[in-house]
């Protein structure tokens, strides 16, 4: 199983988005959390709405501060706008996407972005599963 930490800034929307469609997306064969650098109070509006959207609900989810712990957690590290604030840990694969904040976005540019998210899930899922069967992912 690999563990994937998808980090942003408040941990309000990006992140959130990736972790729920990775949850989907890997169905229990990986696993997968969030956090931000600086989180914020709660899921952004837009973002909890778009998920509703495709029945993933995050109206109830807590932003969460990045820990230097999480990043050990993880085999992959996703960042999403977080900059020179994600730790660097030795070792572990990263992978930096660029999207926008959906914060105080319209729905049509929350939903792009949701829909970019959930593309780029997809293949990182399939590269996991493809690390999994052949052994070279480190199993926890």
């Amino acid at each position: 199983m690999a563990r994937a930490l998808f980090v942003c800034l408040h941990n309000a929307g990006r992140s959130q988005m990736s972790e729920a469609l990775f949850a989907r997306a890997a169905d229990g064969r990986h696993e997968g959390r969030s956090a931000g650098t600086t989180p914020g109070e709660q899921v952004h509006p837009e973002v909890v709405e778009v998920m509703r959207e495709i029945g993933i609900d995050l109206a109830d989810r807590k932003p969460k501060r990045l820990e230097r712990e999480m990043a050990e957690w993880a085999d992959v590290v996703v960042t999403m706008g977080c900059g020179d604030e994600c730790p660097f840990i030795p070792g572990k694969r990263y992978l930096d996407w660029e999207l926008e904040d959906p914060k105080g976005q319209s729905l049509d540019a929350v939903r792009a972005t949701r829909d970019e998210i959930s593309q780029r899930i997809e293949a990182l899922v399939a590269e996991l599963d493809a690390e999994q069967a052949s052994g070279s992912v480190a199993n926890g």
